[in-house]
């Protein structure tokens, strides 16, 4: 029999201070490729975008402190190993960056919205309102295809910079499971679980014309 993602989700502390941050870690992401955008009308297209992902950390942390959390403690067990994963994955330029933010925005919201069905039925209904509200995902797609129509051969580079995301993203989301230290998940019974992230995965990716 698989295993549910929702028996292996931490306490609510846990679980609202690891996706507030990876929140914060795409809204960077984000944030950093409105900044480094070659023209003015793209910083135009995804500034929305980067008030998406800000959107949804303000509101896991407004969780955090509606419980009594404070939320940078809460956070704080998650900083060093998110920060040194944004850096692997930041991309040699600025098309690469938005394929990163493409990918671990679809590939977390996806998992993390998956992982709230352990949470108490109020909170979990309250995470997934915030983690459903969309990603922007349709204007990256925008700017993506504008550049691989100017260029064709930058989609062969893209597809293979969004298949190696893929692995590493998957390790946060590993990362975020609660194992009890005596056990560890039959990982035959987890492999659907991951493979219907990859699925949807796929099919975001198929949106641009890049092989997942």
């Amino acid at each position: 029999m698989r295993i549910a993602l929702g028996e292996l989700t931490p306490d609510p502390r846990t679980f609202l201070g690891h996706a507030a941050y990876v929140q914060l870690a795409i809204f960077e992401t984000v944030a950093h490729a409105v900044a480094t955008a070659p023209h003015p009308r793209a910083k135009a297209a995804l500034s929305p975008v980067a008030t998406l992902s800000l959107a949804k950390y303000d509101g896991l942390v407004n969780e955090l402190r509606r419980a009594g959390h404070d939320p940078v403690d809460a956070m704080a067990g998650f900083t060093a190993d998110t920060d040194a994963f944004r850096h692997d994955v930041a991309g040699a330029d600025w098309y690469e960056s938005l394929v990163t933010s493409y990918v671990i925005a679809g590939l977390l919201d996806d998992f993390f919205l998956r992982l709230a069905d352990g949470l108490p039925d109020g909170l979990a209904e309250r995470v997934r309102a915030l983690l459903e509200a969309g990603s922007g995902g349709d204007v990256v797609v925008a700017q993506l295809l504008g550049g691989i129509q100017s260029d064709p051969r930058l989609g062969s580079r893209l597809a293979l910079w969004g298949r190696r995301l893929v692995g590493d993203t998957l390790l946060v989301a590993r990362s975020a499971l609660e194992v009890p230290a005596d056990t560890r998940p039959d990982e035959a019974r987890l492999e659907p679980v991951f493979t219907e992230l990859i699925a949807a995965h796929t099919r975001r990716m198929d949106a641009i014309g890049l092989t997942a």
